[in-house]
């Protein structure tokens, strides 16, 4: 998959359209993990060092096209401006003639983000000539446009494909780290390779683990999901997640691995609670007989220890999903011991991005500690599924 490369372009005394991945949790106007803005910065830093004036666009949440006073990029704008250590300009409309005023009045070297581009409905529409007229319009006094929101380039969005179309366009180095990273995972990985997948949904990562199958030497399987494997083997699984409508596919993956010869690891040891609450009573069971009244929220101790030894082995890992509910304590030993793991891997560990991201920080790991972080869950997830990512591939077409 190439691209244009940023440094291929001539951003001196140019103003640039940067489309960034913003996307950070926020409670009570507080961010609560800045990641994702820090990915950005060096893409940032790059264009305003390079006599660059930037606007940035970027989204928070889904507002689904309204202004909800809860999703504004307010507190990131204030966020970036400490990280960059200069003041970042913030627009509360996103087009318009106030914000071409804006634009135009920006010197090298200033950057302005404007407002949740999901305010705008048309930014996720699927109508093509609605998007179309919102990428122009973000495109009125703009040279350039840098795609580095990478969590975002699996959509058809205005301000992520449609806006190539129309500006001369390259991928930042935050789009550039992720596509390289990504390809280590797919072509000529080094082996043993594991794969340690969590969540909620069979059905969000049934594409995944068809198309990487063949790829792997170790698929390790937690979180909700889990329950729906332990289901098609027959065991008893409580008040457990389930989904009976991928009983059948389950069963067929089963099957495939063990033909290939894939190492499937499945938990032996649940740790359960009456209820889905922080304040729950835990109890350890076998994975093989969980009580009816009873709900798996953790991977148990054993099978967390064979987890990590297992991954231990890898050279090249991925995980994608935590093994529990990390945002509790009582829950959260599972996803802290293959964090850990994955720590200690003698080759590439990657963090898939999403839910994975946020549970390392919140467990108190360092990004410096893996690998690689990925920004973007759903779009990593679809590269290895094998579908085209629409924000890369309109890049090589701008």
């Amino acid at each position: 998959m190439s691209f244009t490369a940023l440094q291929s372009l001539d951003v001196a005394g140019k103003r640039v359209l940067l489309r960034c991945d913003l996307n950070v949790p926020i409670k009570e106007g507080v961010i609560r993990d800045d990641g994702r803005i820090r990915a950005s910065l060096p893409t940032i830093k790059y264009l305003i060092d390079n006599g660059a004036s930037v606007v940035i666009t970027a989204h928070l949440g889904r507002p689904k096209g309204e202004r909800n006073p809860e999703m504004t990029l307010a507190p990131v704008a204030h966020r970036l401006g400490d990280l960059l250590g200069s003041p970042v300009l913030f627009s509360s409309e996103i087009v318009g003639a106030e914000v071409d005023a804006k634009k135009a009045s920006l010197q090298p070297g200033q950057i302005l983000l404007l407002e949740n581009i999901r305010y705008e409905a048309a930014e996720t529409s699927k109508d093509e000539a609605e998007r179309a007229a919102l990428a122009a319009q973000l495109a009125v006094g703009m040279d350039l446009f840098v795609s580095d929101g990478f969590g975002a380039v699996h959509r058809k969005h205005a301000s992520v494909y449609d806006i190539a179309k129309i500006l001369p366009s390259a991928a930042g180095f935050l789009v550039a780290a992720e596509i390289d990273v990504l390809k280590k995972l797919t072509e000529n990985p080094q082996r043993p390779y594991g794969v340690v997948l969590g969540g909620a949904k069979v059905s969000d990562k049934i594409g995944v683990i068809k198309n990487l199958l063949g790829k792997v030497n170790v698929l390790a399987i937690g979180g909700g999901m889990l329950f729906t494997f332990l289901a098609a083997e027959g065991h008893e699984i409580g008040k457990s997640l389930v989904e009976v409508e991928m009983l059948d596919d389950v069963k067929k993956l089963m099957k495939e691995a063990k033909e290939l010869g894939v190492e499937l690891l499945l938990p032996t040891d649940i740790v359960v609670a009456p209820a889905f609450a922080a304040d729950s009573t835990p109890t350890l069971v076998s994975a093989y007989s969980i009580p009816a009244d009873q709900i798996g929220l953790d991977i148990g101790p054993d099978s967390a220890a064979a987890f990590g030894a297992a991954i231990e082995k890898c050279h090249t890992v991925f995980w994608n999903g935590p093994m529990g509910v990390f945002e509790f304590p009582n829950f959260a030993h599972g996803t802290k011991v293959v964090a850990e793991s994955l720590t200690k891997v003698q080759g590439i560990s990657v963090v898939g991005g999403g839910d994975s991201a946020a549970a390392v920080r919140a467990l108190g790991f360092s990004d410096n500690q893996f690998g690689y972080i990925s920004t973007g869950g759903g779009a990593s997830l679809e590269y290895l599924e094998g579908k085209p990512l629409p924000g890369i591939e309109v890049l090589n077409h701008a």
